[in-house]
């Protein structure tokens, strides 16, 4: 029985009076996730678009596809580079029998890429179940669908956590950003934080020593490897030089986060959902543009203690979470401003105050997940000023 076949089986128990009538939502996501929906814009409306939030959110996660692609990549690629360096003939986990079949080799990209999905797709499982309960468990209660939000929220969510990350800290995590970042508020469309960042904000503060540090980012047992960040916040950008070069932080073959790594991969994301129109260009050149003016600003003051002042702007895009927060995060259109003029100004304040916390802050080298969910909260307020800065200039010409 085919995909079609099977939700045509089942389609008439989820339909509207049928016998699962409030999981309806769930059914309409997955089947209009694989499928066009057969249902258009009638009557006398002037709007037709077809662009609506279940093909937005679809389009979304297309767009992380090459995230996810060197989010496996790079997470097996570091594991097996790390045991090739320690001697280490297998994993020293449940990884081990199923990587029999492709050993553990870094030049063999199979082995890499078999490896990552070991450490890929159980924290995005686990995500997928437990941050489904909650959203299943609240549409119930309050009587409404379930929506394809969520969706993009867990795959968000997983691609900015650690290959090495416990399981159990998974669900917290995700649980925590759904539950108090989103469903508190009403669900999808209300909430004013970023709920795939409120969940990882949780988890850093929560627990830090599986969120931070030298030995979280490879998934291997006692192997340490610093991330570029916490080298250039040590040593500067020699520090960083001497251990991986630029194209490498550009292409992702470092160390870091699941889907974090890449700029290329984010770039390609980026022009997708620019594509579509779904993700704004003017924050996005926001962030960019903030980020340039900062860090340039910081190296023309310089400083003797600090090398981390020296680090130029070109360096800034390819270390930690900048191209995936600005590609993914900054541009959701929930929690961002929306407004044009405020999305220039949203965008920049993220752009700066990344740089001012990865700088001038000794305790926390990454700015970007602080600096967007900041900048959440201050949105309406942008909003706010812009309209009424717009309102003031209209009753002046028209006077």
């Amino acid at each position: 029985m085919s995909a079609r076949d099977f939700l045509d089986s089942i389609e008439p128990h989820f339909t509207k009076g049928g016998k699962l009538e409030k999981y309806y939502g769930l059914y309409e996501m997955v089947d209009t996730f694989i499928y066009t929906p057969a249902t258009v814009t009638s009557g006398t409306t002037h709007v037709r678009d077809g662009n609506d939030l279940k093909r937005t959110m679809t389009f979304v996660v297309i767009a992380t596809f090459f995230c996810i692609l060197m989010a496996m990549y790079n997470s097996g690629y570091q594991a097996n580079l790390a045991m090739q360096t320690m001697g280490l003939a297998k994993a020293d986990s449940w990884r081990s029998v199923p990587m029999m079949l492709f050993g553990y080799n870094p030049s063999n990209p199979l082995s890499c890429m078999a490896h990552g999905a070991l450490f890929f797709f159980p924290i995005y499982f686990v995500t997928l179940a437990v941050g489904g309960v909650w959203e299943v468990l609240f549409a119930t209660v309050r009587g409404h669908e379930v929506n394809e939000g969520f969706l993009v929220s867990s795959m968000l969510y997983t691609l900015i956590l650690p290959p090495d990350i416990p399981l159990w800290q998974v669900a917290l995590g995700i649980s925590f950003g759904i539950v108090i970042g989103k469903e508190v508020f009403g669900g999808t469309g209300k909430n004013f934080l970023n709920p795939a960042l409120t969940g990882r904000a949780f988890l850093f503060f929560a627990y830090p020593a599986y969120m931070s540090g030298d030995s979280v980012w490879v998934g291997v047992d006692g192997f340490t490897a610093a991330t570029n960040l916490s080298l250039a916040s040590s040593g500067g950008l020699a520090a960083i030089t001497a251990n991986h070069s630029w194209i490498q932080a550009f292409l992702g073959f470092i160390p870091g986060s699941l889907g974090e790594t890449s700029t290329l991969a984010c770039m390609l994301g980026a022009g997708f959902l620019l594509y579509t129109r779904v993700a704004s260009y003017r924050i996005m050149g926001g962030v960019f543009i903030g980020m340039v003016a900062m860090s340039t600003l910081l190296n023309f003051i310089g400083s003797e203690t600090n090398p981390m002042f020296a680090i130029p702007w070109y360096w800034h895009m390819v270390l930690g979470g900048f191209a995936f927060g600005t590609v993914y995060m900054a541009t959701d259109p929930v929690t961002a401003a929306n407004t044009d003029t405020g999305r220039w100004i949203y965008g920049g304040l993220i752009g700066v105050m990344i740089i001012i916390i990865r700088v001038i802050n000794p305790a926390f080298p990454e700015g970007v997940m602080l600096a967007i969910l900041f900048s959440n909260m201050l949105a309406p307020i942008i909003d706010y000023l812009v309209i009424q800065a717009n309102i003031r200039r209209r009753m002046k010409r028209h006077a």
